[in-house]
């Protein structure tokens, strides 16, 4: 199917993760020009963007005056602007209950996960003000929708973003750009660098699939593919402010006793 992506401008945060490279790879089959954005892994993006024709820049997303000026950027680079994938996002690692999370703690994930997402937007709607197009896809998790012991904080910001951020957005964008939309993706667990010796776990994959009716792991394929189907006006034109969960039918029950 012919999405009519040919020829748009994409801004991928976090393009050279490994998500985001399978977006950023996914986007340009489609015939798109894309910007790889990247914080910390600006070998990796430069070189993702050398291999779609596309282009790397650099940008801390808690940092306000950065990201004012990612998207400028990102024009500049491309000649036009359609699309951003907010897919930049960290996960902290160690499992910290409420009861002994550091108000640092909490606030740096919300800083990372959920103001970079709103800094974005903003930046890019701004854009969308001028030229009267364009479509947001935000990828939270299955974190935000269910919830994560020990990791509070990242469950909180990707649930936002799946609810009262999403729900607020989508009613704003007819101000300023009747055909804008803008959705979410909530990937569950997914085989990517920082899963991968999880995953390699002897019964891991077993345990951590007794919610799923599909009982594997998704691959950053998966997410991308269903991001460029909401980034499509061909394709999903009339749908917007929805939540996608990927995650081969997570739900908070189990579903098998092994």
């Amino acid at each position: 199917m012919d999405t009519e992506l040919k020829g748009q401008g994409v801004l991928v945060t976090g393009g050279a993760g490994g998500i985001g490279t399978a977006i950023v790879q996914a986007f340009a089959a489609e015939g798109a020009k894309v910007v790889v954005h990247y914080h910390s892994r600006e070998a990796k993006a430069r070189e993702l963007a050398g291999q779609v024709g596309g282009a790397a820049v650099g940008a801390d997303l808690t940092v306000e005056a950065q990201v004012d000026a990612l998207v400028p950027a990102s024009v500049a680079a491309l000649g036009r602007l359609d699309v951003l994938v907010c897919n930049a996002g960290v996960y902290p690692a160690p499992d910290v209950p409420v009861w002994e999370m550091s108000l640092e703690r909490w606030r740096r994930t919300l800083a990372e996960n959920l103001d970079s997402v709103f800094l974005c937007c903003r930046a890019f709607l701004r854009h969308v003000k001028t030229t009267g197009v364009g479509n947001i896809v935000i990828v939270s998790s299955t974190a935000g929708l269910f919830g994560e012991a020990g990791h509070a904080d990242y469950g909180a910001a990707k649930g936002a973003l799946a609810s009262g951020f999403l729900r607020s957005l989508k009613n704003e964008l007819g101000r300023i750009a009747p055909g804008a939309r803008v959705n979410v993706v909530c990937p569950g667990w997914t085989e990517v660098d920082r899963n991968r010796d999880k995953l390699k776990a002897e019964g891991f994959v077993k345990r951590v699939t007794r919610t799923m009716p599909l009982r594997k792991v998704g691959q950053p394929e998966d997410v991308a593919r269903a991001v460029v189907m909401l980034a499509s006006d061909f394709v999903s034109g009339h749908v917007t402010g929805e939540v996608v969960t990927i995650a081969g039918g997570m739900e908070g029950r189990v579903l098998h006793d092994d």
